[in-house]
Order: structure tokens, then C-alpha cells, then sequence
């Protein structure tokens, strides 16, 4: 059901409670380490928003971890920044390297706050070249799915219920 145009962002409270990515890290070590492994592989990763009518849109992006704390970034003025800024809700996917996974296939959903202060963008983003928007990223889902012989291993981790492995054979 896409989010209603318009409609107001309820607090993530309200739609299920998210976590710094520290939170991740502590609570999740290994599955946190093999996620942001896949993520900082590739310098793009694939960002998916919702457009002013509640349509998907999947968009290029750059993903940095950096003092315990997921960063999403953006030059401005696009439209996924517009999206962003409309409704913070996203999720993030790793740039599948080859066929067969290996490392894994990463996904991060969760809910952006935009970082306006100065000293905090630049300590983020150093050297960065023109206007550009920056998102700390509140992490409410990470799934990593690992292929092994005829199997599918699918290990998440979600605020509040901690890690879960599922086996598909």
C-alpha cells in the first residue's frame, strides 16, 4: 500500500523503533561486519524512495560508516533527496558484485534525518564537491543473503528482535 501523497511522517516509534547503526554493530557484530562489508565494496549502492505519489523510485547513491553511524548522501538539488526530505522512509541494497553472491547480497532499510550542522557534514564528507544533502540513516531492518552450494542463507536483524537466521534450501 503506498504512503498516502501528502500524509504526515508519524516518529519511527510509531512504525517500529530503529537504531544508530552502532546499535547494529553491538547487538549484531558479525552480521553488521559482512553487511558493511558488501556496502563498501562498491563505491554506488541502490537507494529506493517513494515519489510524491507513493511510487518507488530506485536511485544511484554512495554509502559511508563512519563513527558508528550509517550516512547516506546526495547532491542537490535530485530527486531522491526531494523523496527523502517528503518521507524519510528508505531501503538501501549492495551492489551485487557477481553471480554467485559472493559475500553476500546486503540490504539496510530504515528512515533518514537530514544533517545540516557544518561541522558534522564536513567531518562526513570531506572534500565534497559542490551543494550536496546529507542523511544519518535510523536502521529499523539489515538482511544479508548468502548463497552456499544449493542453499540460501538469509540472516537479518530488526530494532527490538535481534538477529534471525532462516536456512532455504
Amino acid at each position: 500500500m503506498p504512503y498516502p501523497a501528502g500524509a504526515a511522517w508519524q516518529t519511527p516509534r510509531d512504525h517500529g523503533a530503529m537504531a544508530p547503526w552502532r546499535d547494529v554493530v553491538a547487538e549484531a557484530p558479525e552480521l553488521a561486519r559482512k553487511v558493511e562489508a558488501r556496502f563498501t565494496a562498491h563505491k554506488h549502492a541502490v537507494l529506493g524512495t517513494l515519489r510524491r505519489d507513493g511510487a518507488p523510485r530506485l536511485s544511484g547513491t554512495e554509502t559511508t560508516f563512519k563513527d558508528g553511524e550509517l550516512w547516506l548522501g546526495s547532491m542537490e538539488p535530485a530527486r531522491k533527496a526531494d523523496d527523502v526530505r517528503r518521507d524519510p522512509r528508505l531501503a538501501l541494497h549492495s551492489a551485487t558484485a557477481d553471480a554467485d553472491l559472493k559475500g553476500g547480497d546486503a540490504k539496510i532499510s530504515g528512515r533518514a534525518e537530514e544533517i545540516t550542522d557544518e561541522a558534522t557534514r564536513a567531518a562526513v564528507v570531506q572534500g565534497a564537491p559542490g551543494a550536496f544533502v546529507l542523511w544519518r540513516i535510523d536502521v529499523e531492518e539489515v538482511a544479508l543473503v548468502e548463497v552456499a552450494s544449493d542453499r540460501l542463507w538469509i540472516t537479518s536483524w530488526h530494532e527490538g528482535r535481534g538477529v534471525t537466521t532462516v536456512d532455504r534450501a
